[in-house]
């Protein structure tokens, strides 16, 4: 029986959301997938999506409220891969005791925020030049480490390279693979 693995998106949810099929075409050979749009997951309903609205209706509440209906929805103990806004949902809901076997935070970008880490196998991967990630001061204090990736921004995960890595990475924890296999990006 294949693993579980939830897919949480950054904030555009599906919105702008095409390098996702990507993920969903690497894994889904492999996973028993269930994706979530962040925006929905926070009931955002909003007339302008600019990202300066989506972004603020996350922080005025969207958050919580999406670490709320995660909390709700999910039971199962699974596999995370969460992006950008999704990353801190994910964190948030972790730390708060939703069943999780690991997490793959891609560019989360307000765990710098957090006082607490999740008990569980967590990966953090952020673009050297992205401007949200956490100082490596505040990974010292948690205990967590990051994978900074040159010459990349924010939106490293919609990145093809940076897809075949993030898949392959998962493949490997999470299966075990071959050392043969493991070279993609």
């Amino acid at each position: 029986m294949a693993e579980r693995l939830v897919i949480i998106s950054d904030m555009w949810g599906a919105k702008k959301g095409l390098w996702i099929t990507s993920y969903l075409g690497y894994l889904q050979q492999y996973f028993d997938i269930v994706f979530y749009d962040s925006q929905q997951l926070a009931n955002l309903d909003l007339k302008v999506n600019s990202g300066e609205n989506i972004h603020k209706a996350f922080v005025d509440g969207g958050i919580d409220t999406a670490v709320a209906h995660l909390l709700k929805k999910e039971k199962v103990e699974s596999h995370y891969l969460a992006f950008s806004t999704g990353g801190t949902i994910a964190w948030k809901a972790a730390t708060l005791g939703l069943p999780m076997k690991s997490l793959y935070n891609v560019s989360a970008t307000r765990i710098r925020n957090e006082e607490s880490k999740p008990k569980v196998p967590t990966k953090l991967i952020f673009g050297k030049n992205d401007a949200y990630k956490p100082s490596h001061e505040w990974e010292k204090k948690l205990g967590v480490e990051s994978e900074r990736i040159e010459n990349f921004g924010h939106t490293l995960y919609t990145d093809e390279k940076i897809i075949k890595k993030v898949c392959m990475d998962l493949l490997n924890q999470v299966t075990k693979l071959p050392n043969k296999a493991k070279k993609v990006v």
